[in-house]
Formats: structure tokens, C-alpha cells, sequence
């Protein structure tokens, strides 16, 4: 059976570049089934849901809900919901979590606040505290959203927490099913696509020890998507895998060509040259469609480090 995840891994379509953006993740337990607009389609009341769409709009904070792996019988609201915010930014990043009973209490956050990584506010509004258990490893696993998302993410998701792995929820769209089997793993805001047990199992050990794994790797959504071509070419081209040690801190340009300058904590600098190339030859682009599209990709033209003006291919 042809799927837009198996068309996608069968022309090799390339991977980085391709992760949902978002400084700051807000999460929410929503038990039960989801609709392809999780926020307004689910158990979580829907006007609750708009008006957390509206709140974070243009802040940098990103919703999603989460549940546990298994089945999604049709219960009750959940008496306590768990609720984590994570901010992802190099340098900065932070993984909070707490428990509510009322999930409208979400709207007492100050989300500009949030979207620019200050803890203090969310721990203030929601009695939170810094999380210091195994790293979250989110699965996208909404069938509403893109078939793939069941049929490889739900698996996947069940298969980790048959294993025992500790962190694993379900989760709401990530972007790019095609990619799937897809997740997001926090603090460090890295995500993955075309992932299997044996290598989410390795992604996690690497965050454990402070590093990033790159096989797989969409990009870190702090940085919008040449960014995240960009840092990821850098961190191969020096076998760079601590988890802070790259930052982009300028992206100049516009569509289909940009320099992102990537910064490593030492003091070097890398100018990175970007181009915005379509995958071809065309395909549906998701499981939903039968229209022929060719999805954009960030294809890394070079990468030049500036101090010692070094050139390493792209």
C-alpha cells in the first residue's frame, strides 16, 4: 500500500529542515480520541481550545496535546492532567511540568512571557517545577490528521512503552507526516522522522548524556527552517553533538536562498548557505490529498567557517 510516508522514504526525500517550529511547547494531557484539529476537535472543551490558539498566537509557544500510549477508549475527563512546558532554545533550554484539575487555568499564563523562555511565569500560574525525569519522547500518533500518523506512530509509541522506555506520550500534529513515524524529544527540542524503537531508544540515550543525535534528525524548532538545515550541516561537518554547543544567531535573505550564521559556544562561526529546493518528482504530500505537489526542502549549499575562513562542503 502506498502511502505519503512510504512515497517519501522511497524517493529519499531529505529530512532536516523539516521540523515544526516552536521556542516554547505547551502540553496538555487530553485522554480519548482526537480530531485532525486536536485543540477544537477532542474531549478538551473546544472554546478553551480557541482561545488557547488565540493567546498564543505570535508568542512562540506552541500547543499540543499528549496522552498516554494505548487505547483511547472514550472516558471521562481525567480528574488531574498532566501539563509540562518546555522552552528549547541552546543555552536556555528547560523542561517544567505539573499537574491540574481545571485545564482552563492554562489561559492565567503569560504567554509572551513563556514564548521568550522565562520559567518563572509558568511556575508561578500553575505551581510548577523543574521536571527531572527521563527525557519526553512524543510520538505523533493523530490518525485525523494523516493516516500514517496510526498506522506507524501509535505502533511505535506502544512498542517504546512496551519496552519499559520511560517519557512516552502520544502527541498531536508535528508537521510533515510524511516523515512518519515522527516525534518530538524534549528538553532539547529536537525532532525526528522515519524513526524505529531500536533508534528513539538511542535518541534518548544521547539526550540523557547531553548530546543530540543526528541520523534522522528534522531540526531543533527554535530555529525556523533554513536554520535548522543549517545547524544540523554544521554539527556533521564536526561531528558536533553536545546539545548546546551551536546556536543560529542570524538568518539573512529570503526565499530561495539565505546565510545563516551558526554560532559555537567557543567563539567560531559558520555562514551557511541555504537554498530552498522541491522534492521531485511530485507527490501527494499527504495522505489526505490525491493532489501532486513537490514539498519545499532546505538543501545546504556550503558551509564556511569564518574565523579561519575553512570551507567544508555542504
Amino acid at each position: 500500500m502506498s502511502t505519503c510516508s512510504s512515497d517519501s522514504r522511497d524517493l529519499g526525500e531529505p529530512i532536516a529542515g523539516t521540523a515544526a517550529t516552536a521556542r516554547t511547547w505547551l502540553l496538555l494531557e487530553q485522554p480519548g480520541p482526537w480530531g485532525a484539529k486536536a485543540l477544537t476537535s477532542s474531549h478538551l472543551d473546544p472554546a478553551l481550545g480557541r482561545a488557547l490558539e488565540a493567546a498564543t498566537r505570535n508568542t512562540g509557544v506552541r500547543v499540543a496535546l499528549i496522552r498516554r500510549p494505548g487505547r483511547h477508549a472514550d472516558g471521562g475527563p481525567p480528574v488531574e492532567r498532566q501539563v509540562y512546558a518546555a522552552h528549547t532554545t541552546p543555552g536556555h533550554a528547560w523542561l517544567h511540568g505539573t499537574t491540574v484539575r481545571d485545564p482552563r487555568r492554562l489561559l492565567d499564563l503569560d504567554f509572551a512571557a513563556l514564548g521568550r523562555g522565562d520559567a518563572g511565569s509558568f511556575d508561578s500560574a500553575l505551581g510548577a517545577s523543574p521536571y527531572t525525569g527521563d527525557p519526553l519522547a512524543l510520538v505523533c500518533t493523530n490518525g485525523k490528521r494523516d493516516r500514517c500518523c496510526a498506522l506507524l506512530g501509535r505502533p511505535l509509541a506502544a512498542e517504546l512503552d512496551a519496552f519499559g522506555v520511560g517519557g512516552v506520550w502520544e502527541v498531536t500534529h508535528l508537521g510533515g507526516h510524511r516523515f512518519s513515524p515522527t516525534l518530538l524529544v524534549l528538553p532539547y527540542g529536537y525532532a525526528y522522522g522515519r524513526a524505529d524503537a531500536d533508534s528513539v531508544r538511542e535518541i534518548l540515550h544521547q539526550v540523557r548524556q547531553g548530546r543530540i543525535a543526528v541520523e534522522g534528525c528534522r531540526g531543533n524548532s527554535a530555529w525556523e527552517r533554513p536554520g535548522q538545515a543549517a545547524e544540523l550541516a554544521v554539527r556533521r561537518a564536526l561531528g558536533e553533538y553536545a546539545a548546546d554547543a551551536l546556536s543560529v544567531v542570524r538568518t539573512e535573505g529570503a526565499a530561495p536562498r539565505w546565510t545563516v550564521t551558526v554560532a559555537h559556544t567557543d567563539g567560531r562561526h559558520w555562514h551557511v548557505i541555504v537554498a530552498q529546493g522541491a522534492a521531485l518528482p511530485p507527490r501527494a504530500e499527504s495522505c489526505a490529498t490525491s493532489v501532486l505537489g513537490s514539498p519545499s526542502q532546505m538543501d545546504v549549499v556550503a558551509v564556511r567557517e569564518l574565523a579561519g575562513a575553512t570551507a567544508l562542503a555542504g
